[in-house]
């Protein structure tokens, strides 16, 4: 959880990456792509082939800007998926809290529970006895009236 909390975006080839870092830089991003587009060397992007269909359709200025936009999107969706997962850490976090209460409270009332039983069972055996204190006197006071009468 606190490895999300520091996640930051990073940038790897022109591609945007989640790393835990916090010296990115878009401006450092973009120049290190120009710098390949220039030299005649395009990213490798084995899963993304649109700039070798759209590549030899437009120059390098307007590739340049194509990545641009594409980088930024790249951005603002790790940026989403980043708060999102910040989002769902607070939550588990939240309700891990939750649960820790839940348990200690659980744990009290079984403690509560438990000293109950143990009074309820001295409380019967208490009546228990009243009781036959109470049957023993009654016969007795029934014998005395015999001898009485």
């Amino acid at each position: 959880s606190s490895k999300i909390r520091n996640m930051e975006v990073q940038s790897a080839d022109g591609i945007a990456v989640l790393e835990d870092c916090i010296g990115f830089s878009l401006t450092k991003t973009i120049s290190k792509v120009e710098e390949k587009l220039k030299k005649g060397v395009l990213p490798d992007c084995q899963d993304d082939d649109i700039i070798s269909r759209v590549g030899n359709e437009m120059g390098t200025e307007a590739q340049i800007r194509f990545l641009k936009a594409k980088l930024r999107v790249t951005q603002e969706d790790l940026a989403n998926v980043v708060f999102e997962c910040r989002k769902k850490d607070d939550e588990n976090q939240n309700l891990e809290t939750r649960l820790k209460d839940s348990e200690e409270e659980n744990t009290r009332l079984q403690r509560t529970i438990s000293l109950q039983q143990s009074q309820t069972e001295k409380y019967k055996m208490l009546s228990q006895e009243a009781n036959k204190k109470t049957e023993g006197l009654q016969q007795e006071v029934t014998a005395l009236e015999k001898v009485l009468q």
